[in-house]
């Protein structure tokens, strides 16, 4: 359970699924539908989805590589958290965000898998937050020609270990789309 004091909530944490960021990434449509089908399970369950968007000089503001995909709607009620750094909490507002909403459990989806989605899981759990990885809605292009392993191994390993991961006083782990059930 989350070390953070009145957090009983559950947020949905939708990270970088812009054009820009996605539009090479490893099985970019699985992905992006399981995103939408968690969104949809978000909001039937009445749990706040918060959606994150990264800026920079290759994706300014504005711009249609810095747009959300056209497959995902964000709604005009639900928080926009603007970022600059692969960890979401990084100089930005979602810590008050969360905190606003009385949220202390997430539930992490989106892009990169080996920039902002493990900086973001680990940013969550130093922070207090219980924080759980959808293993089938994280994704990442091929950065195997600088070295890395493949997308499918990068994915892979990034759910084993966060599966595996553990914080006192904190939970940590991975289900995938199906296994999601935001009323637990």
């Amino acid at each position: 359970m989350t070390t953070l004091d009145n957090r009983p909530k559950t947020g949905l944490l939708v990270i970088d699924v812009q054009n820009g960021v996605v539009n090479h990434a490893h099985e970019r449509d699985k992905v992006v539908a399981n995103i939408g089908v968690l969104v949809d399970k978000a909001r039937a369950a009445e749990v706040d989805v918060v959606w994150v968007q990264h800026n920079s000089d290759a994706m300014p503001r504005d711009s249609e590589k810095w747009q959300y995909v056209p497959e995902l709607a964000r709604r005009d009620t639900e928080a926009l958290v603007q970022k600059a750094y692969p960890d979401s909490f990084e100089e930005t507002d979602l810590e008050s965000v969360l905190a606003e909403r009385g949220i202390g459990r997430l539930f992490v989806s989106g892009a990169q898998t080996d920039e902002c989605i493990r900086s973001t899981l680990h940013g969550a759990i130093a922070r207090g937050y219980d924080a759980t990885l959808i293993g089938d809605a994280h994704t990442t292009e091929d950065l195997s020609e600088y070295g890395a392993p493949t997308p499918d191994k990068v994915i892979a390993h990034t759910n084993l270990y966060w599966q595996n991961h553990a914080a006192p006083g904190r939970t940590a782990g991975t289900v995938t789309t199906e296994e999601v059930d935001f009323t637990a």
